[in-house]
């Protein structure tokens, strides 16, 4: 059989176990293993063996809140097995405990030696990524300590501190050691005559620089209590569609995710926060626009999303270069990581700033959140990050003095940065890639609706008149513009991008479909867009392409170049039905929801690009969060755009 990863998510914290409940460490597989707090490895090794053997599998781990397996000793058919093992994993917030039930099966009594092997590596995230790069440590020391009950693995770098704390009631008989630097737990258990006996095992990591009084839960079964009473707290007072069942369980199941997937933050004041991460497994952390897309299509429903997320990028706002030539004054952060590597500044990600579009999303969901809840008080409370937002945009971000949003390639950091990030995401039809600036066309989009919302909060919350006019006015601008310069009359579609020197990129790409969302297009040119992204080159019958297929660029197995993202088609149907294409907003509805349905009604990151004609099933993108916000959100959204038909 072979062992496959199951992720357990709880806020920052997160485990991924094989088949048998196993955590073995091997690097280089392209998928994490083991259990992770705050980008870091605190269990490198968690290996069960009974009698000194590796137990046979009768039922694997299934991908739920919790893992559940059930083991039994390697036999034959002419040898029943003598006992049975029940597993039972859970991720609380930094902890991970597991309960571990054995049964005789024999009439006579029996005695069992097991053994858990654990070790704590405290690998950094990024040092398990596929690109295999390597980190100078100098310095680093790792270092055990057996404990009455179990053991404590520790870490230290200069001033970076953290550790891993195993204990286990029962204590175990002995803790011995591996030669490997992992330590052996070993209990010998005497069974009655068909008796049982139960083990559990707690580890509570503590990152460095956590100063939280941490509790362990009592078992598996309180921390699926916890989930469930914060994931009712998510779902409660929501009017699921009942018209649309499917679409119901969507959202619901959403929700549930948006509840597991919230991470620590601090507000300007200092207030703690919880706000929506990535996703999982890479990216449990603050991303910027990855916050506020998914408070923004949580919104209608979630309003306490987006007024968590606010705050918290608020306080991460750029006020100055610093270290980063894209750390500009106002600048909104793309990533925030609180790993050892980005600790001492060996990967930019600490605060990363790299994202040219984080800015103007901050500014539609503070627009869109003082609109929607009527509640301007966040609105005077941000309103200097707000100003310092749009001076960004008029200033560094470019829309003085080139008349778009602009970025360049960040060595060390990203080549794109827009949504498609990825090194080859801008491209021409013929796959070719710009040099240069790069002014992408969804990032106008979101600049437009960010000047307008903004004005809107001038007059509403602000009392300043003049600002108003003066950015209605650059939105007005920034509209003729684009549509003179990105509009390709031989496609009757937007370019993707123009590069340094004004010239189209060419691709015909799902980008445009944000345009519809932000309301920049004119409503001929929104029309013709709009029906254009249903012909069969974009739509799969999963959802709206990357890319248009048919282009040399196009590879339904590629990033953002041919794949089918679900956010990407929640904007898109938003937009859609902004233009009054209900139709069409439909079709892409359903289509999503039926890719949900056939994986439990969960949407992941992404789907490759094949077509429903040529497989009944959609294919997953090999590399993709199983768990994502805006994926988690996107059924909201789809809500939001055609109700529950």
């Amino acid at each position: 059989m072979t062992d496959r990863h199951h992720l357990l998510v709880h806020g920052a914290t997160f485990a991924a176990v094989g088949d048998r409940g196993d955590i073995s460490g091997v690097r280089g597989s392209g998928s994490p293993d083991g259990l992770f707090v705050r980008d870091a490895r605190h269990l490198s090794r968690w290996q069960l063996t009974v009698d000194g053997a590796v137990p046979e599998v009768l039922t694997p781990v299934a991908d739920a809140e919790a893992a559940r397996c059930v083991l039994v000793p390697r036999g034959g058919r002419q040898e029943p097995p003598a006992h049975t093992l029940f597993r039972h994993q859970a991720v609380g917030d930094s902890s991970f405990v597991e309960s571990l039930r054995v049964t005789s099966n024999r009439p006579v009594p029996t005695t069992v030696r097991l053994a858990i092997t654990a070790d704590a590596d405290f690998t950094d995230q990024f040092e398990l990524r596929s690109d295999h790069r390597t980190y100078a440590k100098a310095g680093a020391v790792r270092s055990r300590e057996v404990l009455d009950d179990g053991i404590e693995f520790t870490y230290r770098r200069a001033e970076w501190r953290s550790c891993t704390t195993i204990t286990a009631d029962p204590a175990p008989d002995a803790v011995e050691e591996t030669g490997t630097g992992a330590r052996r737990l070993v209990w010998t258990l005497d069974l009655a005559p068909h008796g049982t006996t139960e083990l559990v095992l707690r580890v509570i990591a503590r990152p460095h620089g956590e100063k939280r009084a941490l509790r362990v839960p009592r078992d598996p079964a309180s921390v699926l209590e916890q989930l469930a009473v914060a994931e009712g707290e998510f779902v409660e007072g929501v009017a699921f569609p009942t018209g649309w069942p499917e679409l119901a369980e969507a959202c619901a199941r959403g929700l549930a995710d948006l509840a597991a997937l919230q991470v620590p933050a601090t507000g300007p004041d200092g207030e703690e926060l919880r706000v929506p991460s990535g996703g999982a497994p890479w990216f449990l952390a603050l991303l910027g626009r990855d916050a506020l897309l998914t408070s923004l299509f949580a919104l209608p429903y979630r309003p306490e999303l987006a007024a968590a997320t606010l705050p918290a990028l608020a306080a991460t706002q750029a006020t100055g270069t610093g270290l980063s030539p894209v750390a500009q004054p106002g600048k909104i952060v793309h990533e925030v990581r609180h790993g050892e590597l980005a600790h001492f500044g060996q990967v930019p990600f600490g605060r990363y700033y790299g994202s040219v579009d984080a800015t103007p999303l901050f500014l539609v969901l503070l627009g869109a959140y003082a609109e929607q809840t009527g509640d301007a008080d966040l609105a005077r409370r941000l309103e200097r990050h707000a100003r310092a937002a749009v001076a960004w945009m008029l200033d560094h971000g470019g829309l003085t003095s080139r008349g778009y949003l602009v970025y360049r390639a960040d060595e060390g950091g990203l080549a794109n940065q827009n949504w498609k990030d990825s090194p080859g995401a801008i491209c021409c039809a013929d796959g070719t890639r710009p040099t240069g600036a790069v002014m992408a066309a969804g990032a106008q989009g979101y600049a437009y609706d960010a000047l307008r919302r903004t004005a809107w909060l001038a007059r509403a919350a602000w009392a300043d008149e003049t600002y108003a006019a003066l950015l209605e006015q650059a939105a007005a601008d920034l509209r003729d513009r684009f549509q003179r310069d990105f509009w390709m009359e031989e496609h009757s579609f937007p370019a993707l991008a123009l590069d340094g020197e004004g010239h189209r990129v060419d691709a015909l790409a799902s980008d445009a479909g944000h345009l519809l969302w932000s309301g920049l297009l004119d409503k001929e040119y929104g029309e013709v867009v709009g029906r254009r992204l249903l012909e069969p080159d974009f739509f799969s019958g999963w959802g709206v392409r990357t890319l248009a297929a048919g282009q040399a660029a196009y590879h339904p197995l590629s990033y953002h170049r041919g794949s089918v993202w679900p956010h990407d088609n929640a904007l898109i149907t938003l937009g859609l039905a902004r233009y009054g294409l209900h139709d069409e907003a439909r079709a892409v509805a359903h289509a999503l929801v039926d890719a949900a349905v056939v994986a439990g009604y969960r949407l992941p990151e992404v789907l490759a690009g094949y077509g429903r004609d040529t497989h009944p099933e959609p294919v997953p993108y090999p590399h993709a969060c199983v768990r994502e916000s805006r994926s988690a959100a996107a059924p909201l959204a789809l809500l939001t755009a055609v109700g529950g038909v």
